[in-house]
């Protein structure tokens, strides 16, 4: 019997993190490896967002942080939120974190009792389902497709809906999907949430400024519904700071408060010098943030013409975020050399094997009978990539 708690033991690895992984070892044997798992910008963080960390260190920022983030950083967000999203918070409603995903836990943490139910809509980031268990919660998927776009509709939610609900948990622009909701498609929504005031919304928008339609709609703009919407964002995607770790929520009082109590036990404050960092990209604009966002948007036309030249993967036209998360399912029960492929995580191994490309198993986002392709890779290394794909797949029989 293992001495290590149920806790750990029934948490699942992240699949993301475990495929990079394997890439990695297969590199550092000297083969070429293409990987297309990881979720992070393969553009360097803004020149001006480097100096001011510089800076910070010369200035001696390098003492302990108040647990909610430095005054002059959470006033910044909240002008922020008004400036770009016209969302009122005071800066006592914000709490910084050691990036979104602890953001999204603390949310988690500090609203989920064990039994109650958080409503998730499928394909989802891998670590909402995990959190939920450590929070001794139930999911409860809603299962959607890509003849939908990958979005739910308000009639889905309200059939979810069950005594036990307590949170409902989404991101939008949305990892694994690049799927965006629409102003419209949030006030379906927003219609049903107001018949059930004891129910949370945790809002995850660490994609927003990679959104290839309209600006951005948050969830959050509904006064009906605000507060009890837990709007999660940070830095990592929008100005390429993934190894910076600044995140942040925006929250009623009650639950910034709870937050920070969580966090105070936890990890205490983020980096001093991230934190400064993350002060001067909310104060450098967003033309380095646009620049990215339309290089990004020419790699998935480039990409999603080449996913559909292969046989048999279906695909839609993702509009935010730099994922594809492609149905290959017409490649289960096929073999190479013999050797079945029967799962989406099989394939993905095959894939990396043989084709010396990276990728994640849908199964890990909700949906077995996709993949995840990330495009955060340059344009002559999405080109080979694809072509490896499809070049391995001709081989299954």
């Amino acid at each position: 019997m293992s001495y290590l708690s149920n806790r750990i033991n029934n948490l699942s690895e992240s699949q993301t993190i475990k495929m990079a992984k394997l890439g990695r070892e297969l590199a550092a044997k000297g083969i070429d490896v293409i990987n297309l798992s990881f979720g992070e910008p393969d553009f360097n963080t803004p020149n001006d967002v480097k100096e001011a960390a510089k800076k910070a260190i010369d200035e001696n920022y390098s003492y302990y942080t108040p647990v909610s983030g430095y005054p002059e950083l959470r006033k910044a967000i909240a002008e922020k939120l008004k400036r770009e999203n016209n969302l009122d918070y005071t800066f006592d409603q914000i709490v910084v974190s050691t990036g979104a995903k602890q953001s999204l836990a603390n949310g988690v943490m500090c609203l989920v009792n064990p039994g109650d139910e958080v409503i998730v809509p499928t394909p989802y980031w891998v670590s909402y389902s995990e959190m939920i268990k450590l929070a001794e919660g139930e999911s409860v998927f809603i299962d959607a497709t890509v003849e939908t776009e990958f979005k739910i509709t308000a009639a889905q939610l309200e059939a979810a809906i069950t005594p036990k609900s307590k949170l409902f948990m989404f991101s939008s622009p949305c990892n694994p999907t690049g799927s965006v909701y629409t102003h419209e498609e949030l006030a379906s929504l927003v219609e049903v949430f107001e018949r059930y005031p004891n129910i949370y919304i945790i809002s995850d928008e660490i994609y927003e400024h990679i959104n290839f339609v309209d600006k951005h709609a948050s969830i959050a703009s509904f006064d009906s519904i605000k507060d009890r919407v837990i709007l999660i964002n940070g830095f990592s995607k929008a100005y390429s700071m993934t190894g910076w770790r600044v995140g942040y929520m925006a929250a009623n009082k009650e639950i910034a408060n709870a937050c920070d109590k969580l966090q105070g036990q936890i990890t205490s404050g983020t980096s001093s010098i991230s934190q400064r960092a993350a002060l001067a990209a909310y104060q450098s604009g967003l033309e380095t943030v646009h620049q990215m966002r339309d290089e990004f948007r020419k790699r998935r036309d480039i990409v999603y013409k080449l996913l559909n030249e292969i046989p048999d993967v279906k695909v839609n036209l993702p509009e935010g975020a730099f994922y594809f998360f492609p149905e290959v399912k017409a490649y289960f029960n096929k073999s190479f050399n013999g050797t079945p492929i029967t799962t989406a995580e099989e394939l993905c191994l095959y894939l990396l094997n043989e084709a010396n490309v990276s990728t994640v198993t849908g199964e890990a986002f909700g949906n077995a009978d996709c993949i995840r392709i990330s495009y955060a890779a340059a344009e002559n290394e999405l080109i080979e990539a694809v072509s490896r794909i499809k070049t391995a797949l001709a081989k299954l029989v």
